[in-house]
């Protein structure tokens, strides 16, 4: 049986009991959410059905919006891909902050972009990871400094994402080239290694890094059975012989 999507282990009784009241459309409870997403950043735990809840909050109460943590709460949700929470949040922010900055306008500083800019440059994050381009992710996170800016406040997020790149490969491979898999991680020498040993528990064996079996790279056979009856195709055999009219 699959987790509840509602489900978080390390939600706070304070928490739960707001999601599962009335006092979960109350804006009072607004200021509270918005500490749970920082506590959230800081201790690398995450509740996508609390921070759902907030945007929904900021959708009745647009004056209470908090621009940082509807970065933060779209940052948290990039740590969790292939899951759809990025695009769950996504779609409960307004419209014109989802309109993409026209080309021919000046880009602001990185501090001081705009909320709709920002919302963009994640966005593009996200594409590169539910397609798998993780090279290309590591290679567009370097290349601005408002990435920086925006993934500041989320404690572990390289790390984070790497984990969940890791598993997403050991779900489809046996083996893999370390080149390849360096890329991927965005990490080379001796932090390479360590990453892939001891928080991948994989194998290195020259230029190959080994995957151990598990239940989703494992190949197996499938053999498909029809049970189709002669009484089924009765009714094509006497058709066939029928004199046209």
């Amino acid at each position: 049986m699959g987790v509840p999507f509602d489900f978080a282990p390390e939600r706070p009784e304070h928490i739960d009991a707001i999601l599962n009241g009335l006092d979960r459309y109350n804006p009072e409870t607004t200021q509270v959410f918005q500490d749970y997403v920082t506590e959230q950043c800081e201790t690398k735990t995450y509740d996508c059905y609390a921070n759902l809840a907030l945007l929904k909050l900021y959708q009745f109460n647009p004056h209470l919006t908090k621009d940082e943590t509807i970065t933060n709460i779209l940052v948290k949700s990039l740590t969790v891909f292939p899951s759809p929470d990025f695009s769950l949040a996504l779609h409960l922010l307004p419209p014109h902050i989802l309109t993409p900055a026209s080309a021919s306008s000046a880009l602001p500083a990185a501090g001081d972009a705009p909320l709709s800019e920002a919302v963009q440059k994640l966005n593009v994050l996200n594409n590169l990871l539910a397609q798998a381009s993780y090279a290309a992710f590591w290679s567009t996170l370097d290349s601005d400094d408002l990435y920086a800016d925006l993934i500041a406040d989320v404690a572990g997020f390289e790390e984070l994402i790497r984990i969940r790149i890791a598993l997403t490969i050991s779900q489809s491979v046996r083996e893999i080239e370390r080149a390849v898999l360096e890329s991927w991680l965005g990490l080379q020498g001796e932090t390479f290694d360590k990453f892939v040993k001891s928080v991948c528990g994989w194998e290195i064996e020259g230029t190959v890094i080994k995957v151990p079996l598990n239940k989703e790279n494992e190949a197996k056979g499938t053999i498909v059975r029809e049970n189709v009856k002669m009484e089924q195709f009765s009714r094509v055999i006497r058709r066939a012989y029928e004199q046209p009219a």
